[in-house]
């Protein structure tokens, strides 16, 4: 996303997540505990808007996505979202469902590191937000559900239909797709969903100090590699190894790469400025 602004000045206060900033890490907590932080249409837009602004600043260089209370997120709500969606025609319905996408776009394509904190529940929605992540740290509370089908709806949502198989193969993402079973913690780590599984209770503190060692780490390069990550799920080898050239030679510009050289001769650990 490019960091040039228009007229608009950043918004001052979130109504529906709390976002906090401290040396670089980014925080952004799902806050309606009292509903295991079910999403509603204000909450879906906030988070698009919230990670459009984020990427266009240079002072947040990772992310953590959590959820207050007992769990992480259990999906849409379903008195605020799915009673609604009754009432909307196609055009509507279509804008919403563009809505709930553009949160998953934002967080594949934001130019930091994301790392999701999940404990309990993440359904729906919830799951779909932590799979969206780049790193998913859980505790052994965290259970994944892709509920979809149980509503009577496409399991493919929000693109996790693109983004599972990738993760977990095929095979299990047809079985949580098609199946909307819940998936436990230990499983979840056993097929690849996990990036890490911590003890009890530890999520949000491991979740954390991933997140600050990226944020201390080489920025250009973490943001350059998501990228590639991203761009290449679907490209051929010859293309693929030709981006890749590119973005390396790019980055040999850069002074990151030059301050490596320095610190390894003068044996000392490198002072990362993210260029």
């Amino acid at each position: 996303m490019s960091p040039f602004t228009g007229s608009a000045a950043p918004t001052p206060e979130w109504e529906h997540l709390r976002l906090t900033v401290d040396e670089g890490v980014a925080t952004v907590t799902l806050a309606r505990p009292d509903k295991l932080n079910a999403l509603t249409f204000g909450a879906y837009a906030d988070l698009r808007d919230l990670l459009a602004e984020l990427s266009r600043t240079r002072s947040v260089r990772a992310l953590v996505l959590a959820g207050e209370g007992r769990g992480f997120c259990s999906g849409g709500d379903v008195d605020e979202i799915i009673g609604a969606t009754l009432a909307m025609d196609t055009a509507q319905l279509l804008d919403f469902n563009r809505m709930t996408g553009q949160v998953v776009r934002a967080l594949r394509e934001c130019p930091f590191p994301v790392v999701a904190a999940v404990h309990g529940v993440a359904a729906g929605a919830g799951a779909v937000l932590a799979l969206a992540a780049d790193f998913r740290v859980a505790d052994p509370s965290a259970r994944f559900a892709f509920l979809f089908t149980r509503v009577g709806l496409s399991g493919g949502d929000m693109g996790a239909a693109y983004l599972l198989p990738r993760v977990v193969g095929l095979g299990h993402a047809t079985r949580l797709l098609m199946l909307g079973e819940p998936v436990r913690a230990p499983e979840a780590e056993r097929i690849g969903l996990l990036s890490e599984l911590t003890d009890e209770g530890r999520a949000d503190e491991a979740a954390a100090a991933l997140a600050r060692r990226l944020a201390e780490g080489p920025a250009l390069a973490y943001a350059q590699t998501k990228a590639l990550l991203t761009a290449e799920l679907d490209m051929p080898l010859a293309a693929s190894v030709e981006l890749d050239a590119a973005t390396q030679a790019l980055l040999m510009n850069g002074e990151d790469y030059a301050e490596f050289h320095s610190a390894f001769t003068a044996k000392r650990a490198p002072k990362w400025r993210g260029r």
